[in-house]
């Protein structure tokens, strides 16, 4: 499927107010600037595909996955104190999944490949802390905490040397989930 065709299919329509109220600005892919659409966002309705929303513009700060559905007060129920800046569309995919996380940046120490879900990369690996990985098949969210829980980043294909120069210092991912395309 191209990628024009998949965005046909995504669509996320943002709101100033809470429960689906004021202006609006429709969306159907990255989009890394929202405030020129408008000044705040309270509340979102994911009409087709996953989104990938930020509270800083360019696809920066604390990111949120959405999953087709409403959002009527997504600010209170996500625990964000910011609005919504940027967002980024996650196209579908229906292949295999494939992944290598390490223990330090630069791919060093310890390395293990991953081919689906981990809710914990101590008990599974033994490992106490991923800095960098190479992501070879499907999109993955990585999550601070184990069990799939803290603040979370979207890796789609491609090598990641240093989660600490992608503004993430400090920031340890425990747990990792494929974007399945059953969310969709």
């Amino acid at each position: 499927m191209s990628s024009s065709s998949m965005n046909m299919m995504s669509r996320i329509v943002f709101y100033e107010d809470r429960n689906f109220q004021g202006r609006s600005y429709e969306c159907s892919g990255d989009c890394s600037d929202m405030s020129s659409y408008m000044s705040r966002c309270h509340s979102c309705r994911v009409e087709r595909g996953c989104f990938m929303v930020y509270d800083r513009t360019n696809f920066m700060g604390n990111q949120y996955f959405m999953r087709r559905g409403e959002y009527a007060d997504y600010m209170s129920m996500m625990g964000m104190n910011d609005c919504i800046r940027s967002c980024r569309m996650i196209p579908m995919y229906r292949g295999s999944y494939r992944m290598r996380i390490y223990e330090r940046e630069n791919f060093g120490g310890q390395m293990h490949e991953m081919m689906d879900d981990c809710d914990n990369i101590m008990d599974r690996y033994r490992m106490s802390n991923c800095m960098s990985c190479h992501v070879m098949d499907g999109h993955w969210l990585m999550y601070e905490q184990p069990h799939y829980r803290g603040r979370m980043m979207y890796m789609r294909p491609g090598e990641y040397r240093s989660f600490m120069n992608m503004g993430w210092s400090g920031m340890r991912f425990m747990s990792m989930r494929r974007i399945m395309d059953s969310y969709y």
